[in-house]
C-alpha cells in the first residue's frame, strides 16, 4: 500500500433536513427552496452533524482502502475541530500535521437538504480552511509520501506551487482536483499543471481552462498539459486518457440519491486509492464510479466510502 498526503479543507457539515419546506421551486433558469420565506419560522424534521471538506473526505477514502493516510489542513480548538480530530483518529488517519489556528473558527457548512429529492443548498464559512500559507512544503521531506493529493486551497497558487515543486523534487506523484478559486486564474493554473501527474476535473471546470464544447475536445487540449486527465460529466459519465490508454465511461449504476455532497471527492480519491493499490487504470475508473455512487446513497460526504474489498459489477466503459 501507499503513503498518501491529503492537503485540503476540513469542515463540519451541519445538515438541516426537511421533507416539505425545502422544496426546490424553479424561477427562470434557477431554482430556490420555495417554501422558506423571509421572516418565517421553519420546523426542520432532522438535524445531523457530519464532517467533510476535500482533505478530510479523501483521507478517509485512502485510509479505508488500507493506505497510510496523512491529512494536512487547518482547524481551530473548538467543538467542530474536536469532532474532526475524533473522526481522523477513528479512521486511523495521521493527524500530526494538522494545524490549530487561533482566532479562527473551524470551517463549517450548513447544508439545507430536501429529503425527498436530495436537492441541497450549502452555506459555508471556511474559517480556518480559508488559508493554507502556514503549511511548509518541507514537511513532505519528513513524510516521504508516494502521492500528494490536493483539493482546493482557496486560490492560494503560491502554496500550490511550493508544494508541487517540492513534491517533484522528492519524487512524490501528484493528483490534483482544483476548486472554484483556483479556476479563477486559468493561465497560472495551466502553468502549474506541468508538475501534476493526474488531473481530475468536471466538464464545466475543464471548459474554464481550455477551449472545447465536447468532452473529447476538452480532453484533447488538457492532455497537452497533464499526462493523465479525467473529465467527469455527472450522469453522462466522463472521459479519460493516460498515455495511450483512453476510455469513455458511464455511471456505475442508477441509485436513489440521498445527498450529492462529496460525490466528486469520492470519485477522485477513489480512483487514486485503487490505482495506488496496484489496480489497473480501467479497474480504478470502475471503482471510482462505484465509490461516488455509494457516497450519494447515504447522508454525508464520506459515510458511504468503499474499502476496495467489495465485489463490483461491470459498468459501461469503452476503450477509445
Amino acid at each position: 500500500m501507499a503513503r498518501i498526503v491529503s492537503l485540503g479543507s476540513a469542515l463540519q457539515d451541519i445538515y438541516l433536513i426537511d421533507h416539505d419546506d425545502l422544496v426546490a421551486t424553479a424561477i427562470g433558469d434557477t431554482a430556490i427552496f420555495g417554501k422558506v420565506s423571509v421572516g418565517s419560522k421553519v420546523d426542520i424534521d432532522h438535524i445531523s452533524y457530519e464532517v467533510g471538506g476535500g482533505g478530510i473526505n479523501s483521507s478517509i477514502c485512502f485510509a479505508r482502502h488500507g493506505h497510510e493516510a496523512i491529512f494536512m489542513g487547518n482547524v481551530s480548538r473548538d467543538s467542530a475541530g474536536a469532532a474532526i480530530i475524533r473522526v481522523l483518529d477513528r479512521e486511523g488517519i495521521d493527524s500530526s500535521y494538522v494545524n490549530f489556528l487561533e482566532r479562527r473558527n473551524t470551517g463549517t457548512s450548513i447544508v439545507l437538504l430536501d429529503s425527498k429529492s436530495g436537492e441541497r443548498t450549502i452555506m459555508t464559512c471556511r474559517g480556518a480552511s480559508e488559508q493554507f500559507g502556514n503549511f511548509s512544503e518541507k514537511d513532505l521531506d519528513l513524510i516521504q509520501p508516494d502521492w500528494l493529493y490536493v483539493t482546493t486551497l482557496r486560490g492560494d497558487l503560491d502554496t500550490l506551487e511550493r508544494f508541487f515543486k517540492y513534491a517533484k523534487k522528492i519524487d512524490t506523484k501528484i493528483m490534483f482536483n482544483p476548486g472554484v478559486k483556483e479556476l479563477e486564474h486559468p493561465e497560472e493554473l495551466l502553468r502549474l499543471f506541468r508538475y501534476v501527474d493526474i488531473l481530475n476535473v468536471n466538464k464545466t471546470e475543464a471548459s474554464q481552462l481550455v477551449p472545447g464544447m465536447t468532452l473529447a475536445e476538452l480532453l484533447y487540449h488538457l492532455e497537452g498539459y497533464v499526462e493523465t486527465v479525467i473529465i467527469t460529466d455527472g450522469q453522462m459519465g466522463g472521459i479519460t486518457k493516460s498515455g495511450k490508454e483512453a476510455y469513455r465511461f458511464g455511471v456505475y449504476e442508477d441509485t436513489k440519491v440521498k445527498d450529492t455532497t462529496g460525490a466528486g471527492d469520492a470519485f477522485g480519491s477513489g480512483f487514486l486509492a485503487h490505482l495506488a493499490a496496484g489496480r489497473s487504470f480501467r479497474n480504478s475508473l470502475i471503482f471510482a464510479s462505484a465509490n461516488s455512487t455509494a457516497v450519494v446513497s447515504k447522508l454525508g460526504a464520506n459515510k458511504g466510502l468503499l474499502t476496495g474489498r467489495e465485489s463490483l459489477h461491470p459498468m459501461p466503459i469503452q476503450k477509445l
